[in-house]
């Protein structure tokens, strides 16, 4: 399929289905206004965006490609004649892996370069330094990386999973797997930290036992001691939600001790395609990770996708779950934005209530009360060709619950992060 002709069937098609589901907002809605955003359509001048990624730094590793990715949606929906007749302009700023330096250029992009929307970020320190920027601002950020739920913020999409799209799926399949004595590895901020707190009550309720809980700061290369402590822990699985850089010192000393797979496995939530390459195959074959997407999903729109990627950016280069998730956040904006007849944030994000797309992870819809987006949880194994081999799926797409309510277990552990976004959603 061409690149205008597959641009213009995926925000087609999410307009057409929010209209059949009864989703489609009325001409006044589409005259709402935010404090943010351009020109109302039509004029067929340039429309700004903001691409802020860590292009520098320990977490470049992963979000370059993401920008990447983004890029292109953009570059194929101006081909096939942009947004509301307009050309989408994208301004980029480097994150540089510094949470200030986040909320820093947000606030720039929003207050100077007065952007209609944001796509970026990959850290939850990062999403955390930016939203009272965009919630103070009313602008709007796309968020595209699983993070550990507990939030629903008024002024972002989380077009990654949450919660129990990824985390809790991934515990299901150990538990179903025999895999019960657990040792926590992470990186030392919100993201891990707040997983290992979901992943222990979820442990408590179901039988698994913690065997340890060990944290280094993210970007730490010396990860010699913790590796030792695994091994003597003897753990069924280690669970790791270790970030960035470490990653790869973490497996490469997994490797130098003769530690393999077989003998003590792993389950990433952090570790895709794009980062095997920069850790080696051989120091990470057959290992688990668990995700919604992998270069490898089967579906029609995935093998444009692939294409298409490899066509802008080399044959050499692969595509990840945060990567296709990026790419999804600007078809999912788009959609909203001609839907809405405007660029306006509160025009879009009304609009955007119920969208469905078909995508190359498969269908996914958004949310209409948390902009979280339904997701198929899919755990993966590692191959020798560096690609990720789908073990297990979930029975279609599971409806996002950041904040948990559906799980009995969990009470509690929001700690009042929801309460703002459960009371609006009545």
């Amino acid at each position: 399929m061409g690149k205008g002709r597959r641009s213009r069937g995926l925000i087609a098609c999410a307009v057409a289905m929010a209209m059949v589901a009864g989703a489609c907002g009325s001409d006044d809605e589409g005259e709402e206004s935010g404090d943010s955003g351009g020109e109302e359509g039509g004029g067929g001048e340039a429309i700004d965006v903001g691409i802020l990624h860590s292009l520098s730094g320990t977490m470049s590793i992963s979000e370059v490609a993401v920008r990447d990715a983004e890029l292109l949606a953009i570059k194929e929906i101006n081909e096939d004649g942009g947004v509301l007749g307009q050309q989408i302009n994208p301004i980029e700023e480097d994150g540089a892996s510094d949470w200030p330096t986040f909320a820093e250029k947000a606030e720039k992009l929003l207050t100077v370069d007065e952007v209609a929307a944001v796509f970026g970020g990959w850290t939850s320190a990062s999403r955390k330094a930016m939203l009272p920027v965009f919630e103070g601002l009313n602008g709007l950020l796309f968020y595209p990386v699983q993070y550990e739920g507990l939030e629903a913020s008024p002024n972002i999409f989380y077009t990654g999973a949450t919660t129990n799209q990824q985390i809790i799926p991934g515990l299901d399949y150990l538990k179903e797997e025999g895999l019960t004595k657990v040792y926590l590895v992470g990186s030392d901020y919100v993201f891990p930290r707040t997983a290992n707190k979901i992943i222990k009550a979820y442990a408590e309720a179901n039988g698994m036992e913690i065997l340890g809980e060990d944290y280094l700061p993210l970007g730490e290369t010396d990860t010699a001691t913790l590796v030792s402590k695994v091994e003597a822990a003897q753990p069924d699985v280690v669970f790791n939600t270790l970030n960035g850089d470490t990653n790869v010192a973490f497996f490469k000393e997994f490797t130098a001790k003769g530690i393999t797979a077989e003998d003590i496995p792993t389950l990433s939530v952090s570790v895709a395609e794009e980062e095997v390459s920069g850790i080696g195959v051989d120091n990470i074959v057959n290992h688990l990770v668990a995700w919604n997407y992998y270069q490898t999903t089967d579906t029609p729109e995935n093998a444009d996708f692939v294409e298409a990627f490899k066509a802008e950016y080399g044959d050499d280069r692969v595509v990840a779950d945060p990567i296709e998730a990026g790419y999804n956040a600007v078809y999912i904006w788009a959609a909203a934005v001609e839907k809405a007849g405007s660029f306006e944030v509160e025009a879009v994000k009304e609009a955007a209530k119920g969208l469905e797309l078909d995508t190359p992870e498969g269908p996914i819809t958004v949310s209409d009360w948390n902009q979280h987006i339904s997701k198929t949880a899919r755990i993966g194994k590692i191959n020798a060709d560096g690609l990720i081999d789908e073990v297990w799926a979930s029975d279609g797409p599971i409806e996002p619950d950041p904040c948990l309510e559906d799980y009995p277990w969990a009470e509690g552990l929001a700690q009042g992060e929801c309460d703002a976004a459960l009371e609006a959603a009545g």
